[in-house]
């Protein structure tokens, strides 16, 4: 059976999406949330970290971004912490069990970027970026 680019890129979205799952089923998240919580960890470096901010990195609804949140939240991994300038918003913040648990997410995220790179040589690896990359800008458009 012939694929064509986008049969290509859900089916490798899906199985990436399986692995990672798998891979960090025993710390008790899933790859969306440990790609959320690391985002959060990133970000609050440089100033708070709001649900938007998550909806807009992600893609993803307001309720999706709510779902991921509130999980993450249940399992003590961020807090949510009131803003003094607009008692609406909610700050994200990293707790130190996050902090503890991002090594291992993140040696679960290398090993299977290393078998999926394994036999691509480094020029091939950024000309496929880059071509991903100039396909998300064209559907993006």
């Amino acid at each position: 059976m012939v694929r064509d680019c986008g049969a290509w890129i859900n089916l490798m979205s899906h199985t990436v999406k399986k692995r990672l799952n798998a891979g960090l089923a025993n710390l008790g998240v899933t790859g969306v949330q440990s790609q959320v919580m690391h985002f959060i960890m990133a970000r609050c470096s440089k100033g708070p970290v709001f649900q938007r901010d998550v909806e807009d990195a992600f893609d993803l609804s307001r309720s999706t971004a709510a779902g991921i949140l509130n999980q993450l939240e249940r399992r003590g991994l961020i807090r949510r912490e009131g803003v003094a300038e607009d008692g609406r918003l909610k700050s994200l913040i990293p707790t130190q069990q996050a902090v503890a648990l991002q090594e291992e997410v993140h040696a679960c995220i290398q090993e299977i970027e290393a078998e999926m790179t394994k036999n691509i040589s480094p020029e091939e690896r950024q000309q496929f970026l880059d071509i991903l990359s100039r396909m998300y800008q064209n559907l993006s458009e």
